[in-house]
């Protein structure tokens, strides 16, 4: 599987010799080319923990197959490139149901975020012992999205503390030379 660029092929006393360069690589490194030759789904969206998602996954019952959704909240990330797994956690019946997905599974149709969350963390495990408005992650506002221009967000020259008519960002008088 892996590729060498130069491969040179010779021949000494009746014998062909295979002869690749000398290229210091790594195990890991090798590994590291292996999965990613391996990587064949490119259209995963772009989540983080504490986003809300659909996952829809497929699930083979004897000879039949169907589709499951399962809906909630991404708790932790884990891994990296082919072996990259994500935690999904959803409320079922009160009681707190965890699956873990792999990113790259040819069992998952397809991804989709419902809403992205407002978290200060990459591992969310609090939310397994959190009930109530405690285990609620607020949804993040993002201007752009919510239909307001990119650039009313940005501070401009006109919002100068100078031009407040002596007035500061915290409401105090300022003096003002004149």
């Amino acid at each position: 599987m892996i590729f060498f660029p130069e491969i040179y092929i010779f021949k000494y006393q009746n014998i062909y010799y295979l002869c690749v360069p000398f290229i210091k690589l790594t195990d890991m490194n090798l590994l590291k080319y292996a999965e990613q030759q391996l990587i064949v789904k490119t259209n995963v969206p772009d989540f983080k923990a504490g986003d809300t998602l659909t996952v829809n996954y497929k699930i083979k019952e004897g000879d039949k197959e169907r589709v499951q959704q399962f809906t909630g909240v991404v708790i932790q990330i884990h891994g990296d490139g082919n072996v990259k797994t994500f935690t999904v956690r959803k409320i079922s019946n009160g009681v707190g149901v965890e699956r873990i997905f792999p990113l790259y599974s040819p069992f998952i149709e397809s991804i989709k975020v419902e809403k992205k969350g407002e978290v200060r963390r990459a591992k969310l495990f609090y939310l397994r012992g959190a009930i109530g408005k405690k285990a609620k992650i607020d949804e993040l506002k993002d201007g752009i999205e919510n239909g307001l221009s990119a650039e009313s967000d940005l501070p401009t020259a006109s919002h100068t503390t100078s031009e407040k008519k002596g007035k500061t960002s915290a409401g105090k008088p300022e003096l003002v030379e004149k």
